[in-house]
């Protein structure tokens, strides 16, 4: 695949940089630049901007309201994106159910949820990891039982990124246990947060951020219409889902701004001391990091290319998530190594300083580098452990 752009390519690509330019707001953009977290409004403003601009469906079928890009517009969005250090679209809605519900889900299912979806009207979650069931998502113990007209939901999701903020979780469930295999009996079911029973208990995570919630389910009554697609098929679903949240989680066109961020850090004498670029130790390893996100992002082209034939991504997003979450820890760590003892201070708030962006060595202030440390160890876990990925590849790729 070729990366020299077309005229019609580079045209579309300073439109994206015009937009990012005029509509993603100074204050966004000033917590971006300072490792500050953002707030619902903030995403949701952002996401918004992008909507009205008809380039919130990235991913989506031009029938259902989405962009209908080829593999090429998405790449140079996603990297244009990156190096604007634009907020991420959050995807549990625009990246994760919506597809599965232009895919699977009935004509009403799709007239109620999807225009929400993309014009970020609503906040979705995912319910999927329990506290006993997480890359062993099979053993999942939460139970749907059948009552007339509705479902009675009984049970605990666990990791529920930004819970507190959603609106709509979508959930596998267990709607039978009689099954042959684990994976049978299995639903994929939309619900209401608001609905009474719904519980949402905070996670504090060791950086001390409150982005991951325990979501427990009480007697909780879901109207059978909320059902997507055929009942036992939630494994079929689920799986559908977990490959576009793989190919997401690459991450590559971010992991790629902050090595070139980090090699413009490195040519610069910060404070006095001398530039890391002399360090010839930190800059093999640097070096060595971007040669293999380069492989990586090829491979995530190919994936690119088979989505916007209409196609759901396939065994090689594993690949995807599996390298891409291994480089972005990687880009972690020489944050980390850069910013020396100054990432040392776990004093929260001390974090946030307003250094002068050239008189800083890492990420927003120093410290910041150590909490994204902290937080994504994570990263070779969720979407399915790094271990769940090898085996897949082993068998839908290589055949063993």
């Amino acid at each position: 695949m070729h990366l020299t752009f077309t005229e019609k390519e580079l045209e579309f690509r300073d439109d994206v940089r015009a937009f990012l330019r005029d509509q993603l707001p100074d204050d966004i953009a000033k917590k971006q630049s300072q490792g500050i977290q953002l707030e619902r409004n903030d995403f949701v403003r952002f996401q918004k901007a992008l909507y009205e601009n008809g380039w919130a469906g990235v991913n989506w079928p031009v029938e259902y309201g989405g962009t209908g890009w080829n593999s090429i517009q998405q790449y140079i969005f996603a990297t244009e994106m990156a190096n604007a250090d634009a907020p991420i679209i959050i995807p549990f809605g625009l990246g994760m159910v919506g597809p599965v519900i232009y895919t699977f889900g009935n004509d009403t299912q799709k007239q109620r949820f999807l225009p929400d979806i993309l014009a970020s009207d609503v906040w979705w979650c995912q319910g999927y990891s329990e506290p006993n069931a997480g890359s062993d998502l099979a053993s999942l113990k939460t139970k749907a039982d059948l009552n007339g007209d509705h479902y009675v939901v009984n049970g605990t999701k666990t990791w529920t990124t930004l819970g507190q903020h959603a609106d709509w979780i979508f959930c596998l469930v267990r709607t039978s246990s009689d099954v042959a295999r684990r994976q049978e009996g299995i639903s994929f079911l939309l619900i209401d947060m608001s609905s009474p029973g719904v519980t949402v208990t905070p996670i504090i995570t060791i950086e001390g951020d409150h982005e991951v919630n325990e979501v427990h389910f009480d007697n909780v009554k879901v109207p059978v219409e909320n059902l997507v697609g055929e009942e036992g098929k939630g494994w079929t679903y689920g799986k559908v889902l977990l490959q576009h949240e793989r190919t997401g989680t690459a991450g590559v066109a971010r992991t790629n701004y902050r090595l070139q961020q980090l090699r413009d850090q490195a040519g610069r004498s910060i404070r006095g001391a001398t530039p890391l670029l002399e360090d010839r130790n930190f800059m093999r390893k640097l070096a060595a990091t971007e040669v293999e996100l380069k492989a990586l992002e090829f491979t995530e082209l190919r994936t690119l290319a088979a989505v916007s034939s209409g196609k759901a991504p396939g065994p090689e997003s594993s690949i995807l998530k599996m390298k891409g979450t291994e480089l972005q820890q990687a880009t972690d760590a020489l944050y980390v190594e850069a910013a020396g003892y100054y990432a040392l201070p776990y004093v929260p708030d001390q974090y946030v300083l307003d250094f002068p962006k050239d008189d800083r060595i890492g990420e927003g202030a120093e410290t910041t580098s150590a909490l994204r440390y902290f937080n994504f160890r994570k990263a070779s876990i969720y979407g399915g452990s790094n271990e769940i990925q090898k085996n897949i590849i082993a068998k839908h790729v290589l055949g063993l």
